[in-house]
């Protein structure tokens, strides 16, 4: 039998590479010209072999960065009860939030609609980037009646958790009413801040969070990352 090709030899160490832990989801591998240099080849040789690795799914290459492996989609439930940070790590993740807005204005028609609210009533904004083990996941931006929770921004940049911003308004539980799920592209400056490919795939839910008489309390829009997160309906999700 004939030998095979010297690429699937660079692919196998580099996959079992990767299955050892050395590199882990989301890392970013050595750059062509070290990988050329440790397994003494061209890149043409080189490129071959991570090209096989990123059909089987194990890497992907965004442009000008360099070649990353994948991460495994993180399970989110979207149920009655949505919570962050319970979330990921009922998932075995390590949640964290990076605040991108905070700021209080008059409501748009939108938003003073599906908060119940009258026109141009003041609302506070919360806009930041999710990350799980670091990596970014979804980005989102939430409207909240100021009147209701009037520190809460305050509360936000101390501890960026909606559910303990509420918790110090002596709102201590809250329950999802709608839920909507629509497949879109990723604009250039989501995919800068998501990390994605210009056009990538997201899963945009639109949502309002309600208190325990009915009354919307949170309008949000949330922007995932598609091939990190698995978006899960629950027993509870009607």
């Amino acid at each position: 039998m004939g030998r095979s090709p010297l690429w699937t030899a660079i692919r196998d160490q580099i996959a079992q590479d990767i299955a050892r832990g050395h590199y882990g989801p989301g890392d970013r591998l050595p750059t062509e010209a070290q990988l050329s240099d440790r397994f003494g080849v061209n890149r043409h040789t080189l490129r071959r072999a991570l090209a096989d690795l990123a059909a089987s799914g194990t890497v992907h290459a965004r442009r000008g960065a360099g070649v990353f492996v994948r991460h495994r989609p993180t399970a989110y439930p979207l149920g009655r009860r949505v919570r962050f940070h319970q979330n990921l790590m009922a998932a075995g993740r390590v949640p964290d939030r990076r605040i991108l807005l905070l700021e209080t204005r008059s409501a748009d028609t939108r938003e003073a609609a599906a908060l119940a609210l009258a026109p141009d009533t003041q609302v506070h904004v919360f806009e930041g980037l999710s990350l799980a083990d670091g990596a970014p996941i979804a980005l989102f931006h939430s409207v909240f009646p100021a009147a209701r929770f009037p520190a809460l921004l305050d509360h936000l940049r101390d501890n960026p958790s909606v559910t303990a911003g509420f918790a110090a308004h002596g709102l201590s539980d809250y329950t999802r009413a709608s839920t909507q799920i629509t497949a879109k592209s990723a604009t250039p400056t989501m995919a800068a801040q998501l990390q994605l490919a210009v056009g990538a795939a997201v899963l945009r839910t639109v949502a309002v969070n309600v208190d325990g008489a009915g009354q919307p309390i949170e309008y949000g829009r949330t922007w995932f990352a598609g091939e990190r997160v698995a978006l899960t309906l629950g027993a509870d999700a009607g």
